[in-house]
């Protein structure tokens, strides 16, 4: 097997395979990814050319709904399921999750959908990645470096940030530890599946940040505030998607129908609010937020939209609607913090995605790789506040932990397991009571 000649030939022949292997894999993941982003960017024009289509937004996510009950019941959890097969390696993740994820981006983002596209590029990369597996043979250790670092290259290839990319593949699977053996794979990954889908055409957006202030207490301490704030606003995130999710399945026995409901929801609330900015991708509104003020509720504007999408069932991602709630609400912040709009919408940019993913080092590098280093500082000072605030929260329920924040928990525990074990200990005579009963 591939991984066993790992383990008796030297460092140059373990990489000459990686790269190898990497390589190969990250052509597709890159190819792949550009194919979606061509065709976000089409259905974002088509939808904003026909705002009628709105209107078909709950027939749109019955479909969807209705093909994953019929053909994806198995790749139905998403990046979760990435995170179990790299915790807990079980079979191979089938091809399907690829196109089925695909088109149920694009379908969402058609018809006026609030979600994102990480989650579609991750999942891809992933997936992509997992088929190499059978082939050559890979055991559990050699199969979770390459899942990572196919998440690496699809997060990589659809932001345009191959050292965040490269990190995000080792931070995302558990809080506070990285598997370094697959740093190598990972960075190789990211960079040649970014360069992959550049060569495709590929443009990401630009974010004009022309002021950084100079290093000051008062600044550092403002950071901070904003750090708070944002961490609180990952956490209502990543809770409240969760939340709508479980009633939904809780209420909504039929799959097909959630999305159903939610989409008609988004769409009356579109036509009643003429909220058509809250839907989408959103990226004109933060490029405005790098340029001006805006309205002061239009960070809670697009987490309302996006949670109720996400959590009735419509496919995406959440990072980019993370990255409009971070940076509209920087920008609201901002004047009350007496700092520039542009400065403040870039440290709340990635800050809430360092709270709702707990990848404060993979956000960190994004903000240096989009807005230069000189705001390396204060992004981390933002990204660490967002991450330590956010608590034991994730948009990831099957992230562990492997490391304390600050309240102790049990280490190893998946966070979709955490409520169980929080109940259990504010009920320990119920618990034992039960525990001597099953005795």
């Amino acid at each position: 097997m591939l991984s066993e000649h790992f383990a008796r030939k030297n460092t140059l022949f373990f990489m000459v395979q990686w790269l190898l292997l990497a390589l190969v894999m990250a052509v597709f993941v890159g190819s792949a990814s550009a194919l979606f982003l061509f065709s976000l960017d089409w259905a974002t024009a088509t939808r904003l050319h026909h705002h009628w289509l709105i209107w078909l937004l709950p027939f749109a996510g019955f479909a969807v709904g209705w093909v994953y009950l019929r053909f994806g019941r198995d790749v139905e959890a998403g990046n979760n399921l990435i995170l179990e097969e790299v915790h807990s390696p079980a079979r191979v993740i089938p091809l399907r999750m690829a196109p089925l994820v695909f088109l149920g981006t694009v379908v969402s983002h058609l018809f006026g959908a609030s979600v994102g596209r990480e989650g579609t590029a991750v999942q891809m990369g992933a997936s992509i990645a997992d088929q190499f597996t059978s082939p050559l043979k890979l055991n559990d250790d050699a199969r979770r470096m390459l899942l990572m670092a196919g998440v690496s290259a699809g997060f990589s290839s659809v932001f345009g940030t191959p050292l965040a990319g490269a990190i995000f593949g080792l931070e995302v699977m558990a809080i506070g530890r990285m598997h370094y053996t697959a740093i190598f794979p990972c960075l190789l990954a990211a960079i040649v599946a970014d360069q992959v889908g550049l060569m495709w055409g590929v443009h990401h957006t630009h974010y004009a940040m022309a002021f950084i202030p100079q290093m000051s207490l008062w600044t550092l301490a403002a950071v901070m505030i904003a750090g708070c704030c944002f961490g609180l606003a990952a956490r209502i995130f990543a809770d409240a998607t969760r939340v709508i999710g479980a009633m939904m399945k809780t209420h909504i026995a039929y799959p097909p129908l959630r999305p159903f409901i939610g989409g008609l929801v988004v769409a009356v609330a579109v036509y009643l609010l003429h909220a058509d900015r809250y839907i989408g991708l959103g990226i004109p509104v933060i490029v405005d937020a790098f340029q001006h003020p805006l309205a002061p509720w239009d960070f809670l504007g697009k987490l309302v939209f996006t949670v109720t999408s996400l959590g009735s069932g419509f496919k995406g991602g959440e990072v980019t609607p993370l990255f409009y709630v971070g940076a509209t609400l920087g920008n609201a912040l901002a004047p009350l913090l007496h700092l520039p709009f542009a400065f403040l919408a870039g440290i709340g940019f990635v800050a809430v995605f360092a709270g709702a993913a707990n990848t404060p080092i993979a956000s960190t590098l994004m903000a240096i790789e989009l807005f230069g280093a000189d705001i390396g500082i204060y992004a981390a000072m933002g990204c660490v506040v967002a991450y330590l605030v956010s608590g034991y929260t994730s948009i990831y329920r099957s992230q562990r932990v492997a490391c304390l924040k600050h309240r102790i928990v049990p280490e190893g525990i998946k966070l979709a397991a955490l409520p169980a074990w929080q109940r259990e200990q504010t009920q320990p005579e119920v618990s034992h009571d039960k525990a001597k009963a099953e005795r």
